[in-house]
């Protein structure tokens, strides 16, 4: 019978952290361990190398199942393999999605990164920090205003949003302050999840405490009724929200089943999030490797894309590769096969589905970066599909790679690291960005949906308009953008799967994350508080005899 991935990873022997550290080249004195087998690292401590860093991106993904964790995972355990010194660094787990849909999100099989428990669950706290903290300040803007309100902010034009690291749809939109004078001032709220928070953004891009102490002073939470803005330093609380966020700017080191060190540093959403772990590890990995490998959320047209203009810029790091991640499974529902009948053997339909697969391809070389498809083995995969898929990239002049990590962990990944480290070797790296930060905000937003997801063109809503020209006049105008959109679609309907054609995008709002350093633009219907489905995986979790049992 085959084993889950939790029960893989409970029956795996950790080296102790200590050690995972010394392999890594981390000196004990920077190290802080919680247990045996997770640690922090100072946020300022730094090797002396300087890696060729490779991000994993994917497809859109579908329930059928994409791999980019895995995928990153089983990369670095074979770059370790063939000699090189490799690490990885990824995101954290939200708490939401793994008693929701996910039940884990920690790589798969023998592609995993371990503890496995402890970084489903609570892990060292950070996210708990980051909500403690994003709700910190919820609770002072309301006293502010219950208190007199000296800064005259508006009630009705407050931005900040509380926080939850748990998918609770009735949580969205509703009215605090009820119950009498004493119980505050009655308005409408919202909340979103951790992941979306603006503080989440904050952590993953500052690049040390003093500049985490800017970008809190600069973030905006509220307008006054002159519709002036109000930020953190205004409400004079960006001490203790340094003093919450202390511990939790600090990357966790924990590692592989085959010990390949990994630094797992926060956890924001690509949908309604930048989507990327923070700067703070990416940097720390790549000082103290030959290789990084990393990944960014969902799609390329989403994660990746929000790695290179937003992440690789506010960073000011240069990626040296990609690889696509595509399994056939997944392509064969783009194709328009039924996910019930994924199983069953359907050359055609992979063929179509490789349109999608296509356009991230092409959303890539807009980047100017060498890249490799891996196609992630799953067990139903025929050698027909097989050979289908490597015979339509050969056509193509695609560098593609089976990947079998999920079964044989480093091993599985050989070949693609090869033909990694070949496309670094030997393509030539003329990275550059999307677009200029000095362009408008509707230029940056326009670009992003006709360049990436092949836009025929964008429509603003009045309410967009109106908050571009305010931030513009305020002075934002120049900067980044993170797009809300579906992740399940190139356009902003999630139903349209493949590659949509004659599509406009169109955009409901424009929110300013100024402390991130970018803009949010809103499309479709993107929420920032997802829900959860008709069975939570959480109802087949449990534990037994002191043992964890149910997690993926």
């Amino acid at each position: 019978m085959k084993m889950t991935d939790l029960e893989i990873a409970q029956a795996h022997k950790m080296k102790p952290i200590k050690e995972i550290a010394a392999t890594a080249g981390i000196n004990e004195e920077v190290l802080e361990c919680y247990g045996n087998y997770k640690a922090k690292v100072d946020e300022n401590f730094r090797g002396n190398k300087n890696a060729k860093l490779i991000l994993v991106t994917a497809i859109n993904p579908t329930k059928a199942g994409e791999g980019k964790s895995t995928t990153t995972i089983g990369l670095a355990d074979a770059l370790n393999r063939l000699g090189h010194k490799a690490m990885i660094a990824l995101r954290e787990p939200s708490f939401g999605p793994v008693l929701g849909v996910k039940g884990g999100a920690t790589g798969g099989g023998y592609a995993q990164v371990v503890p496995m428990e402890d970084i489903n669950l609570h892990f060292t706290g950070d996210f708990h920090a980051i909500e403690m903290a994003n709700n910190t300040v919820s609770a002072i803007i309301d006293n502010h205003i219950y208190q007199g309100n000296e800064l005259g902010i508006d009630p009705t034009r407050i931005i900040w949003h509380r926080v939850l690291d748990m998918n609770d749809r009735a949580l969205r939109s509703g009215v605090i302050g009820l119950g009498g004078p004493t119980n505050g001032v009655p308005r409408e709220e919202h909340f979103d999840i951790v992941v979306a928070s603006e503080i989440m953004a904050i952590i993953c891009l500052a690049s040390d405490m003093e500049d985490l102490r800017c970008r809190l002073d600069r973030t905006v939470v509220a307008y006054t009724y002159d519709r002036e803005p109000v930020t953190i330093k205004d409400l004079g609380i960006t001490g203790a929200l340094m003093m919450i966020l202390r511990d939790a700017i600090r990357p966790n080191l924990v590692q592989t089943l085959e010990g390949t060190p990994c630094l797992i540093h926060g956890g924001p959403f690509a949908n309604i999030a930048h989507g990327c772990n923070s700067q703070i590890a990416t940097k720390m990995a790549m000082s103290l490797s030959d290789y990084t490998v990393t990944e960014a959320g969902f799609g390329a047209d989403l994660g990746a894309e929000k790695f290179f203009d937003i992440k690789c810029r506010e960073a000011n790091i240069k990626p040296s590769a990609v690889v696509i991640v595509a399994t056939i499974r997944a392509l064969k529902l783009h194709g328009g096969v039924l996910y019930d009948d994924l199983k069953i053997e359907n050359v055609d339909a992979l063929i179509k589905g490789t349109q999608n697969l296509e356009r991230h391809i092409e959303n890539i070389k807009k980047f100017g970066l060498p890249y490799v498809v891996a196609i992630n083995r799953f067990t139903s995969d025929t050698e027909a599909e097989i050979n289908a898929l490597e015979d339509w990239a050969l056509k193509n002049d695609h560098p593609i790679s089976l990947s079998d990590v999920w079964r044989l962990g480093g091993e599985g990944a050989l070949d693609l690291a090869s033909k990694v480290i070949k496309e670094i070797d030997t393509k030539p790296n003329n990275f550059k960005y999307l677009y200029a930060k000095e362009d408008t905000l509707k230029k940056k937003i326009t670009t992003i949906c006709k360049e990436m997801y092949g836009a025929s063109g964008v429509e603003f809503s009045t309410d967009a308009k109106n908050q571009m020209a305010r931030l513009t006049k305020l002075g934002y105008g120049d900067a980044l953008i993170c797009m809300a959109k579906t992740q399940y679609s190139l356009s902003d309907n999630a139903k349209l799967l493949g590659r949509p054609s004659d599509f406009k995008i169109t955009i409901n709002s424009v929110t300013p994350s100024i402390g991130a350093g970018f803009i949010v633009a809103s499309s479709g219907d993107i929420m920032r508080m997802p829900g959860l489905p008709k069975e939570p995986a959480a109802l087949k979790m449990d534990v037994i005899n002191g043992e964890i049992k149910g997690l993926f």
